[in-house]
């Protein structure tokens, strides 16, 4: 993937030139059919995806259906800096292209370019927070405050 392409990526947004090109450099472009599992619910969560291309269907075994990720959007962030298993499955709903960054990846980055590596953490905690504030009000009319422990 060239480093100008990664501009559509709101978790990348932020990204200068140089950045982008040290990341692009440590992706793996990939290609999946329509079908065709990018990652299956309880495998080791270990990469990054971008979606370039195609439509990906998010599901699980609890919840079901999950929602539909088009090009432009970034899954499993939180994975290259965390460790435990995939919650979910990924299958492509469409031909799918996808670039990838594996926790190794993303080590050898920090290695060699730790500001950018900081960058792309600190970007991975943003999209997080961004994620759970816009899911906030779904959390809470699922508990009331009775029923919530919170523990140190």
């Amino acid at each position: 993937m060239k480093p100008e392409d990664l501009k559509r990526f709101s978790i990348l947004s932020d990204f200068g030139d140089e950045d982008r090109g040290r990341l692009a450099e440590l992706l793996d472009d990939e290609s999946y059919g329509e079908g065709q599992n990018v990652f299956r619910e309880g495998d080791e969560a270990d990469a990054l995806y971008l979606v370039v291309s195609g439509t990906l269907r998010i599901h699980s075994k609890a919840a079901g259906k999950l929602g539909l990720l088009c090009e432009g959007t970034a899954l499993g962030a939180i994975s290259l800096v965390t460790i435990g298993k995939r919650e979910a499955s990924a299958v492509a709903e469409s031909q799918l292209e996808v670039a990838s960054l594996s926790r190794a990846g993303f080590l050898r980055l920090a290695d060699d370019y730790p500001r950018t590596a900081c960058r792309l953490a600190e970007a991975i905690v943003i999209d997080l927070a961004a994620t759970l504030r816009a899911h906030l009000p779904h959390v809470k009319q699922q508990f009331s405050t009775d029923d919530v422990v919170l523990s140190g």
